[in-house]
């Protein structure tokens, strides 16, 4: 929509967004995050773990045996930060890491089944609140706001997205 008017803003005159329409768009995300994140932050307040260890949980389903150096790469972590999040949740029986089979040095990551009913009641929270969005947003404002988010991402992330993205559940 316009700033001006309710009239939709064509695609070729977004290219010369001002500052105002920048800013709101910033806000907006960061508004749209807090409200993205509320309802997990509070389940994770209830285990007494935070976004980080949200994260770990949702990457580990996402790519079963992953590797610890993979999940920093994806992450975006330091190896410190990540072990702590990942001793917490395979103390806490939300984790198994076991030695990789061609290299021993190697620890793939797994969630257990208390592991894979704490991320999908995290996942499930964030998924109605999309599903609501995109409702409300409709096919091509979904297929645009993808766009753009993907073109925000740095090259290296957007290659960790690419294989994530391509990847069956």
């Amino acid at each position: 929509m316009n700033d001006r008017s309710n009239t939709p803003v064509s695609g070729e005159s977004l290219l010369f967004l001002t500052d105002e329409q920048l800013r709101k768009g910033i806000e907006a995300m960061f508004f749209a995050y807090r409200g993205f994140t509320a309802d997990p932050d509070r389940i994770l307040d209830e285990h007494g773990y935070g976004r980080a260890h949200h994260r770990a949980l949702h990457f580990i389903n996402r790519t079963h045996g992953t590797t610890v150096n993979n999940l920093l790469a994806i992450l975006g972590v330091t190896k410190q930060s990540l072990n702590r999040v990942l001793r917490t949740l395979i103390a806490d029986g939300l984790v198994e890491s076991r030695v990789g089979r061609t290299d021993r040095r190697e620890r793939n990551l797994y969630l257990t089944e208390a592991g894979r009913e704490l991320e999908r009641a995290l996942s499930e929270a964030q998924r109605e609140r999309m599903r609501a969005a995109y409702r409300a947003a409709g096919p091509q404002a979904v297929a645009g706001f993808r766009q753009g988010l993907e073109a925000m991402m740095d090259h290296e992330i957007r290659r960790h997205y690419a294989n994530l993205r391509d990847r069956r559940p």
